[in-house]
Order: C-alpha cells, then sequence, then structure tokens
C-alpha cells in the first residue's frame, strides 16, 4: 500500500459517494451520464475478476466490493428507479461509448503483462478507465448545467 494508491481510492470513493448522495436524496440523476457509469462498471468488473479467487487484504477486498456494488447500483438507479430514471436526459447523453470499448480491447490484446484472460482484463479496465469520463464530459459541455454535487463528483473523479 502506498500513499498514492490510497489518495486515489479515497478520491474516487468520494467522487461515487457524492454522486450516490445525490441520486439518493435528490431522486436526481440530471446531469449524470448513464454511458459514463456503464463504462465504470465494465471497469470494474473486469478488473476485479480475482475477487473471490484471490485475497490480498482486507482493504482491498472492501475497496473491490464497494467499487463493484456503487457502479452497479448507480446504474440501476438511472436505469430502473421510478423517480431517478424519469430526471436522466438521454437526448443529450449520446455519446456512442461502445465505440471506446473495441479500441481499449485490441489495445489490451496488444499491450499487456502476460497473455492471459485476466491479464488482458485487467489491461482492458486501465485502458478503458482512462476514456470514461469522456460520455460525462461531453453531457456536461452539451448542457452547460452543472448542479453543485455533480460539479464535486466530476472533480473528485479527476
Amino acid at each position: 500500500m502506498n500513499a498514492f494508491r490510497l489518495a486515489g481510492d479515497m478520491t474516487h470513493l468520494m467522487s461515487v459517494l457524492v454522486l450516490l448522495l445525490k441520486i439518493h436524496t435528490i431522486k436526481s440523476c440530471a446531469g449524470v451520464s448513464l454511458k459514463t457509469q456503464e463504462l465504470y462498471a465494465l471497469v470494474f468488473a473486469t478488473r476485479y475478476l480475482d475477487i473471490f479467487t484471490e485475497f490480498i487484504s482486507l482493504y482491498n477486498m472492501v475497496m473491490k466490493l464497494i467499487f463493484l456494488g456503487s457502479s452497479f447500483s448507480i446504474v440501476w438507479y438511472i436505469r430502473r428507479h421510478k423517480m431517478v430514471r424519469r430526471s436522466y436526459d438521454k437526448d443529450h447523453d449520446t455519446f456512442r461509448h461502445q465505440f471506446l470499448v473495441l479500441p481499449c480491447l485490441l489495445l489490451a490484446l496488444l499491450i499487456h503483462e502476460k497473455f492471459t484472460f485476466r491479464e488482458v482484463m485487467w489491461a482492458f479496465s486501465i485502458y478503458l478507465e482512462a476514456v470514461a469520463i469522456l460520455p460525462q464530459l461531453v453531457l456536461l459541455q452539451r448542457t452547460r448545467n452543472i448542479d453543485s454535487l455533480t460539479g464535486q463528483y466530476v472533480f473528485f473523479l479527476g
């Protein structure tokens, strides 16, 4: 464990908590890109394939569970929650996020540590995480309506 990883984990955790707080308390996902949230769910699902096979530390296991659970919870809220899904702006959230997935997968097949399924998926998750924020940034640029909690979410995520 080093200070940079801890700082990165904590700022990411803060961003997720701010977003969940907004969605849960205000019952609104206005200004939040579902496409970005789906990409992050895919990032963590492919990165943490070892969650039930390798135990590194309690901290590591808890953080993996938090990131997986929160990512899929946010996607569920935006897609399925009666009140929250009404506030989703699908007219402005039009970034074609599926076009980010294939290049990241091809890059992972070319550049990885070992050519095993888990290592390629881990590399894929790293490359995908680097571009997963793009749909959110495009949405914010299109709507130009940034509330404070959405702004804090993007700040902590960055």
